[in-house]
């Protein structure tokens, strides 16, 4: 589609006119709307996006020998476990209870806030709606719900000659747990979509140029550039072009 508007713009703009201009730049402004569009459509179109957490390296059984044995015991920082196109649970904790998938899932909304993308003050902001569920030792499956504060980098890949993002969660405002894990949630979240989401390809310049007929021949229209313009509730992206016959 976007290949496609910019062929569109290309035509009206130079068909008609002398070829002598060698370089030029193409605008393509996306604005929130935009992106509530694509993001209502991406739930409604499936299952929400779900990464897995499985937790701790000792079961329950390990964690109480230890402890009575006056061993220190420890848990590690939930992530993603050696095989991580798995989404169930590890096979042991899915024995004990399963019920308990130990997976985050991003929902369209919770609690009255919306998963989207915000541009505001020169940052991309990304709330992002979340519910799950964590089986830690002595406790048992704990539902949490929540939404996640995050922003968006955007970095030219100069080597992949792309344009990339990177989501960070910078705070989590969490439900269901009285208040209690919110930082390892947020942990739990940040190393979910490192590992599932990060880096996100927006655009690549081999897949930006194309040629455009003009007057029974062909206007070869090659990406050499390509850069990002914030303002209040929209982003430019600036595409450069060098012009061959």
């Amino acid at each position: 589609m976007v290949r496609s508007f910019i062929a569109l713009f290309a035509v009206a703009l130079f068909t008609g006119t002398a070829f002598t201009q060698q370089k030029a730049e193409v605008t393509i402004s996306l604005n929130e709307a935009f992106f509530d569009a694509a993001l209502e459509s991406l739930f409604q179109g499936g299952a929400p996006l779900e990464f897995s957490i499985a937790g701790n390296q000792l079961n329950r059984g390990d964690a109480e020998t230890r402890r009575n044995s006056g061993d220190e015991v420890k848990f590690v920082e939930a992530g993603y476990r050696q095989n991580e196109g798995s989404t169930s649970a590890s096979p042991r904790l899915r024995d004990e209870n399963p019920e308990c998938s130990e997976t985050i899932k991003i929902q369209r909304e919770i609690n009255g806030v919306r998963t989207a993308v915000r541009f505001r003050e020169g940052k991309i902001l990304a709330p992002l709606a979340f519910a799950g569920n964590y089986n830690p030792p002595f406790v048992g499956c704990v539902a949490f719900s929540g939404w996640a504060e995050s922003v968006i980098d955007l970095e030219f890949d100069q080597n992949a000659q792309r344009l990339v993002a990177r989501a960070r969660v910078l705070n989590v405002n969490l439900n269901g747990t009285g208040g209690v894990g919110g930082s390892m949630v947020a942990k739990l979240v940040q190393s979910s979509i490192d590992k599932k989401v990060n880096p996100i390809d927006l655009f690549q310049l081999s897949k930006l140029s194309f040629a455009v007929p003009v007057k029974g021949s062909e206007l070869q229209m090659k990406a050499t550039g390509i850069r990002h313009e914030l303002q209040n509730g929209a982003i430019n992206v600036v595409v450069s072009y060098e012009f061959t016959r």
